[in-house]
């Protein structure tokens, strides 16, 4: 079944002016160009919600739970995703959620 064993991986940002927005998508270029070299990352995307334009998400996909722990426990980590941090969605009662693919066409 394709992507079963792999894992998305959500993390909730927050931009509450055009500024912001600007300063999330320029943070989301950079992070994204440093895990693109990441073993284990698939890709990922910066998300906007229709219902609530201040809401933002970045879902990344990766091969495995494995690949994903690995990369979250290497000293790369903070700094890889530093430039994202400050904007952070404080209205969340998580910062990120992690969830495995348990069925995909």
């Amino acid at each position: 079944m394709p992507g079963k064993g792999q894992v998305r991986v959500v993390v909730y940002q927050a931009a509450y002016d055009d500024e912001q927005l600007a300063a999330v998508r320029a943070a989301y270029h950079q992070v994204s160009e440093r895990l693109a070299k990441v073993p284990g990352m698939l890709g990922n995307e910066l998300l906007r919600s229709p219902a609530d334009p201040t809401a933002l998400a970045v879902m990344s996909r990766w091969e495995s739970m494995e690949a994903f722990l690995a990369w979250e426990a290497g000293a790369e980590h903070r700094q890889d995703t530093a430039p994202l941090r400050p904007f952070r969605d404080t209205r969340t009662p998580v910062p990120f959620a992690v969830y495995e693919v348990d069925a995909a066409y």
